[in-house]
């Protein structure tokens, strides 16, 4: 039986040169591939079959992968994503499995191990290059994450309400200021008002800087 995944990454010459490779492979199909955060998780609410598993870059633009993984994982729970990146730092690591990531490659790994991954993944297992497995190990050796990401903030810190944060989590998954305030019998006009606070006491000035923020910090569907 053939394994569905999508490959997400801004990079478009390494998105061709992977599905170029992967599609040798017979146990592998390539649903869509998709160049940000944002558009995955668009084509995941538009599409008739969900991915298994999604290969996901991290540093990528408007929406990150980091922030893409917590989002896919909270509303698609049953996919699995492998982090695909170039990056070995332990914020990254730490904070990519804390958001829900089931593996961690780097690129430089050869087509058959990305594969051999993939269904790893799909069998319960956490795929890891070596090098990333050693860091992980490490921490669990010494219990505690990387010192950068050990402090938790609290909506509470920034003085967000109730209110602000339930409308921070339907901006979340993309629905319009309309949506929004069908949902919560309020005018789109006030939604954008309670947007605009949300924005200024987060001292962040777009939609994907605030879910990043609510992201990082595990706000998202604590209300």
């Amino acid at each position: 039986m053939r394994t569905s995944i999508a490959l997400v990454d801004d990079n478009r010459y390494l998105i061709r040169s992977i599905s170029q490779n992967l599609v040798c492979f017979e146990e592998i199909e390539i649903l869509f591939t998709a160049y940000d955060g944002g558009e995955v998780l668009e084509k995941l609410k538009n599409i008739a079959e969900l991915p298994q598993v999604i290969l996901m870059d991290i540093e990528m633009e408007p929406m990150d992968g980091i922030t893409a993984t917590a989002l896919i994982r909270k509303y698609f729970p049953d996919i699995k994503i492998i982090i695909l990146s170039v990056f070995t730092d332990d914020d990254k690591i730490f904070e990519a499995i804390r958001a829900g990531a089931s593996g961690y490659l780097l690129k430089d790994e050869k087509s058959a191990r990305i594969v051999d991954a993939i269904e790893q993944v799909v069998e319960g297992g956490v795929p890891m290059s070596p090098s990333i497995a050693q860091k992980t190990l490490q921490w669990l050796r010494n219990s505690s994450p990387p010192a950068s990401t050990s402090t938790t903030l609290t909506p509470q810190s920034f003085d967000l309400t109730k209110r602000e944060l339930e409308i921070l989590e339907h901006i979340a998954i993309g629905l319009t200021y309309q949506q929004i305030g069908d949902k919560l019998f309020i005018s789109s006009k006030t939604v954008r008002k309670h947007t605009e606070n949300i924005y200024q006491k987060l001292h962040v000035h777009s939609k994907v800087e605030a879910i990043q923020l609510a992201n990082k910090h595990n706000w998202l569907g604590n209300i």
